[in-house]
């Protein structure tokens, strides 16, 4: 078994969460309950939690270069799996917070990345790296 990944947080609404992470990105519901959904993120455990009142909202950019959203989460997808995911957003008329680009072009950690916003205001970022070994190359 590799070792996976599990984040826990709040969301305004379970049911276009819902919608959402199955319809849009394609997850499997694991376990569910009343007031939560644990969704097969990409082989890692996401859960959500129904509850609109702790949901947070973080604007923050940093800058640079790249100015990516300061609080967010995502995956790194195989190359194919990444252009393909592109493919099917667009396809769905999904908005991105943050076009498909290529992001430090000829540099250690050279990659392509894209960012959506989910039903509860969080950033989801997706990114691949063309060589594989590049993702924690200094």
């Amino acid at each position: 078994m590799n070792t996976l990944f599990h984040i826990a947080f709040p969301v305004k609404s379970l049911k276009e969460t819902r919608r959402f992470y199955v319809d849009v990105l394609g997850c499997e519901i694991g376990r569910e309950a009343s007031n939560w959904i644990d969704f097969n993120f990409f082989g890692h455990q996401l859960t959500v939690q129904e509850n609109p009142e702790l949901v947070c909202e973080y604007p923050a950019f940093r800058g640079g270069e790249n100015n990516f959203p300061t609080y967010h989460f995502g995956t790194i997808l195989p190359w194919k799996d990444w252009h393909a995911l592109e493919l099917k957003l667009r396809d769905l008329g999904v908005e991105f917070q943050i076009e498909p680009k290529l992001v430090f072009e000829g540099k250690s950690g050279e990659q392509k990345t894209m960012f959506i916003v989910d039903p509860s205001g969080y950033s989801v970022e997706f990114k691949t790296f063309e060589d594989g070994d590049a993702v924690f190359k200094k």
